[in-house]
This record gives structure tokens, sequence and C-alpha cells, in this order.
């Protein structure tokens, strides 16, 4: 199906190396027309629109998902117009691959998709300690995403069967040896230079100051003195910490729950089992279904005449080649680490019995009972803080959604005071001052929530000091808060900044004289190579940069190969200002095992990613995508294709 994009091998390696330098520079980290109308057609695919509310709201999910996983970032990143163009993107090539799976007829099986749902760690989370799902906190879970489980489940189908029309490509694609070899001897070529570096705070005490100086730098450069916008708040939290904190409870309350809940607190009996195997899957011809059977059935007859042989007959004759090495041992398992056919024999049989042959979506399984373990059942003094924990916990829970919908109503009802709330509720009102829109790097709390800063710091919130909106910034967590006192960002006066203005003064002013100092001899040195002071020879290149900033290794690398040896002057900014003499280039070192290996799995991800993105390319030609909204000016043609 991708041959036609193997066979462009030139534009694929074009693309390629698009995404080689910034991936390689990055150490391989994974790393708009704003329209009035929300009914606006942004784009189209296969003639079905996206309109803008549709892109507003792809962006909100995917500025959720971001700042889920990088708390810290500044906000004003993903609201910018390249951000907003990628979500767009991302969008239209979503819908692509929704097309091309539909095309392609790719479904996912209810046994892929229950093995999925298993999977996740945040569905395993809710089973308990018997292995039993808990439906009511599943429902929850669904519920937290706008969704019925139903719902939950088919989008994850849908998801999957998407995965697919990528995923072959990814898993065939490869780039042969020499392609590897000639793309990484380019990247990594190193060059052979001399440095002279000016820095600028070596030039700090040939700088004058004069108060004029000082004040007219203030005034031309004003909005770098500009404060922080902030606000005291005050805020109520209602979360299970705090209605458990308040929760007593009678001695008989637990000793009840003790007794009701003495099989699941002891743990789970687990069995150890061994079984011979026969392959047959669901979708097996009835004719081969019948032979498997037949030899599980000369199995059954064997391990039964002797049983001691059942080890050897697992060895010789099982197909899970996993344990039949061990004899078709699995080692000890409590219910729910089997299917549901196996386990319920396994756990039927006494130890030292064989079962029937037990059907599963597997084939045909022989089980072997080889050993019972019973949990030990522990005492009530032992057990009373999980008692006590478990019961505050479910009390809370249980008092959490009685009380969710009338906080949040409270908060919207009586939108100019939170005192009442707190004390119909019995919540502590708590204060918190300079809280600004940013969430601050590595803090912890409820006011660190991005969602709340947004309704903290909204145009309603701040021009009329109203209660925020209930915000759920953790599970079972809702916040309100309300500014106290609000202090726009404002230019500071120069007296109170005048240590500072007269810092990056001096910093500006010795960076110039660095600089003007280092042309002047880059200047000399061109017209008498000779007379230049640098330093000893060192190799650069971009995996080891000896120590250089990146400004002179990417200087010395871009030098023009044909006329080496060559001097090049690099603007460090506020560092001051470097000349370097490229003397030749240097090839790569041989690398060792590990680093060729490593290589070429960089490599090959990359020569995947380019692949998936030339198919993407294709796909939006086939289906005859139209981007309406403007592209921001600075995204090339390239940076729109990323899956």
């Amino acid at each position: 199906m991708f041959d036609s994009i193997r066979n462009n091998s030139k534009i694929l390696m074009g693309l390629l190396f698009l995404l080689v330098i910034p991936s390689f520079v990055l150490f391989g980290i994974e790393g708009y027309s704003q329209f009035e109308d929300k009914g606006a057609v942004v784009a189209r695919v296969d003639g079905n629109k996206i309109t803008q509310s549709e892109w507003d709201a792809a962006h909100q999910q995917e500025v959720d998902r971001i700042r889920a996983s990088v708390p810290n970032i500044d906000p004003k990143m993903l609201d910018s117009a390249e951000a907003r163009y990628a979500t767009l993107d991302k969008l239209v090539n979503d819908r692509l691959i929704a097309l091309a799976s539909e095309k392609q007829l790719l479904v996912t099986s209810d046994q892929r998709l229950a093995r999925y749902l298993q999977q996740d760690p945040s569905i395993a989370s809710l089973r308990g300690a018997d292995g039993k799902l808990d439906m009511e906190r599943y429902r929850q879970l669904a519920a937290s995403q706008g969704m019925t489980p139903e719902m939950l489940e088919a989008r994850v189908r849908r998801d999957l069967s998407n995965q697919q029309v990528l995923a072959g490509l990814q898993a065939s694609a490869f780039a042969t040896q020499k392609q590897t070899d000639t793309a990484l001897d380019a990247y990594l070529q190193r060059r052979d230079v001399q440095v002279k570096r000016w820095s600028a705070a070596d030039f700090a005490a040939k700088v004058v100051v004069t108060d004029a100086d000082l004040e007219r730098y203030y005034k031309d450069n004003s909005e770098r003195f500009r404060s922080v916008e902030n606000a005291d708040v005050e805020f109520l939290v209602l979360d299970l910490p705090t209605l458990q904190s308040r929760i007593e409870l009678p001695e008989q309350d637990l000793k009840t729950y003790y007794e009701q809940n003495l099989q699941r607190l002891s743990g789970q009996e687990q069995r150890r089992a061994s079984h011979i195997l026969v392959n047959a899957a669901k979708d097996l011809p009835d004719a081969d279904k019948a032979k498997a059977r037949a030899k599980a059935d000369e199995l059954l007859a064997a391990v039964r005449k002797a049983p001691k042989s059942f080890a050897e007959v697992a060895r010789k004759n099982s197909d899970d080649t996993g344990s039949a090495q061990n004899g078709g041992d699995l080692d000890f398992f409590a219910r729910g680490a089997m299917v549901k056919p196996f386990e319920d024999a396994a756990f039927a049989l006494k130890k030292g019995e064989i079962s029937d042959i037990v059907t599963s979506d597997f084939g045909f399984h022989i089980i072997l009972l080889t050993d019972v373990k019973q949990p030990p059942v522990p005492t009530f003094e032992s057990m009373r803080p999980q008692l006590q924990a478990d019961l505050r916990k479910q009390q809370a829970q249980r008092q959490f959604a009685e009380l969710a919908e009338t906080f949040s109503n409270s908060v919207y009802e009586q939108s100019d005071s939170l005192t009442p709330v707190a004390e119909r509720l019995k919540l502590t009102l708590q204060k918190a001052q300079g809280l600004t829109r940013t969430p601050v790097p590595g803090a912890q709390g409820v006011l660190n929530n991005p969602k709340l800063l947004q309704a903290i710091f909204s145009e309603d919130a701040v021009a009329k000091r109203r209660n925020t909106a209930a915000v759920e910034v953790a599970s079972n967590t809702l916040v309100s808060a309300r500014i106290v006192t609000h202090r726009p960002a404002t230019v500071r006066a120069f007296d109170e900044v005048k240590a500072e203005v007269r810092g990056r003064w001096v910093q500006d002013q010795s960076a110039a004289l660095a600089k003007a100092e280092g042309q002047a001899s880059l200047t000399a040195w061109k017209s008498s190579p000779a007379q230049a002071a640098l330093g000893e020879p060192l190799t650069v290149s971009r995996d080891q940069a000896a120590a250089q900033p990146a400004a002179v290794v990417d200087a010395a690398l871009r030098a023009d190969p044909a006329k080496l040896p060559a001097l090049v002057g690099v603007d460090l900014g506020g560092q001051g200002y470097a000349v370097v003499r490229v003397n030749k280039i240097v090839s790569r070192p041989e690398p060792n095992a590990q680093q060729a290996e490593q290589s070429r799995t960089q490599f090959a991800r990359l020569w995947s990613q380019a692949e998936s993105q030339a198919y993407l390319a294709s796909l939006k030609a086939q289906f005859k995508v139209q981007m309406l909204a403007q592209k921001p000016k600075n995204l090339g043609d390239a940076a729109s294709e990323k899956p």
C-alpha cells in the first residue's frame, strides 16, 4: 500500500532531513486567523466541514492535555497562532486517518478492546481487592470526560481502529544501512576550530554610568520594568480529606464493616496450576478446530492415565511455549488474572485434580491444580486503621456527591461572597496573596491549577469581584475563589527599579563594547590572518560542543567548506562576542557498538516519522483537504505535516 511513498526517495529524504536536524539537536525530544463567527468553516476534509467552534474545542482539549503533562508551561505559548494552527492541522490529520480507517475496513475486536481497557492504568485502579471492576467509579471516570461508559468504549474502539492506519506503515518502515550511515555521517561531521571570545563581563568596569543614561534607558525600555499582574484572593475547597476529617465512626460500625468484608480484607485465595494448551483460534476452520480438539482429548487421556507425566507431556506438546519449558507451570495467580473459562475451571478443582477440556479464545486447555494458598485472616484490631480509612473514605465520597451540587450552586447564586457558603457547609475560608495568572514552577496546591487561575483572572471575576464557578482541580476536589484585591500590571517607578535599570544598562553596554572590540579584531584578522590571536585548536560538532555556546558551533558548521580556513564572527548577545576560525572538516569518529545502535534506532524512528508524514500528505491530496484558516507566516510547509 505504501510502495508509491517509498519510491519517491528524494522527496522523502528531504522531508527526513527536516526532521533529523531539529530532532538530533534536541536529542530526540518529541519534542491563524480569528473567525468571529463560530460557525465559520476553517477547513474541509473530503468535502466535510471543520468549523471554528470545533477548532476551538479541539484546541482547548489540547491545551488541557498539555497543561496536565507540563503544569508550569507558559499559557501564552499554548494560545499562540502557531499552537492554534498546529491543533487545526492535527484535527485535519485525525479526520484523514478516520477516513482511511473506514476505507480500509479496519475494525477493533471485542477481545482487543477488552485487553486494552484491562491494561489501562486509570481503569485498572478501579478494581477492588477481589479483582472486580467498581462500576460506579467506572461511570464516574467516563462522566469526568463527558461520556457514558458505552461512549467511552466506543471512542476507545474507534481510536484503536484508527491507530492501525499508521501502525502498519511505521512497523514496516526502514532505512538501509547506507542511507543511515550517509545521513549520520553528514549530520555528525566535525570541525577543527580555534575560538577567541570577548566576554561582556570583562567590559563592565569600562562602562560609564550617569543618571541621565539610566533615565533614558528606563524610558526606552519601560516594558522591561513592568510588574506582573497579581491578586489577593480568598477561596474555599470541598474535597475528601476535608470531609473525612469530620466523620465520627461508632465502634459498632467498624465491627460490622469488618465482619461484612472479612473475606476481601483477608486478601484473595491464590491457586497454582499447570496447563497444556492446544492452539485453536476462534476463526479457525471447523475441520482444523476438530483436529485440535482431538489432539487435546488424546493428551487428556494420557495425563489422566499417568498424572505424574503431566509436566513431561506439557513440555513436549503444549503450544504455550512460555510455560511449556517449565512443565506447564503458571505459578500462583488470583481471580482476575486469567481468562474467565480458565479461571472458573482452575478455581473449581481440588488440589491434584485434572480438569476436563477447557475452551478459551486461545484454544483447548488441560489444567492440573498443583497448590492452593489461603490468605491469613487478620484480627479486628490489626485492621482497625484500614477499616477506619475505608469507612471514612466511603462516607466522604457519599457526602461529596451530595454536597458538590450544593457547593456549585451556592457559589454561583451568592456570587458576591464566599462567607455564606463557608458557613453553610462548614468549610474554612482560606486566603492567599500575590497570586498570578501563570502557575508557579514547582509549586503545589489547588491555586496552582491552570483552569482555576483562568477563572480567577477572568474579566467578570476581576471587574466585579465575583466568585468563580466551582472548578474541579482534581478528582473529588472542587474550588471556588474570589478576588479581594487586584493589582494590574504596571510600569514600576524609576526610583523603585533604579538598581535593576543600572544592572541592565551596564549589561547591555558591556555586551556592546565586547561586540565592538570583537568585530574590530575580526576585520583586522581578515586583512592579516597571521596576526589572529586565537585559542588552541579544538573539535566541535552537533553532539560534541566542547564547552562552546551553541551559536559558536552553529557558525562553525555553517562556514562554506570550499573556503576553509575561514574567520567567522559570532554575536553572543548579552554574553559578548566571539571569532571562530574554521580550519578544516573532520569526519566523525567511528562509533562504538552502543553508540552505533542508539544512532540507528533514533534514525529508524525519524525515518518512520517521515514516512508517516509523507503518507498523511498523500491522504491530504486523496481526500482533497482545504485549509481555509490563514497559516502563520513563520510556519514552514513541513510544520503542518506533523501527524
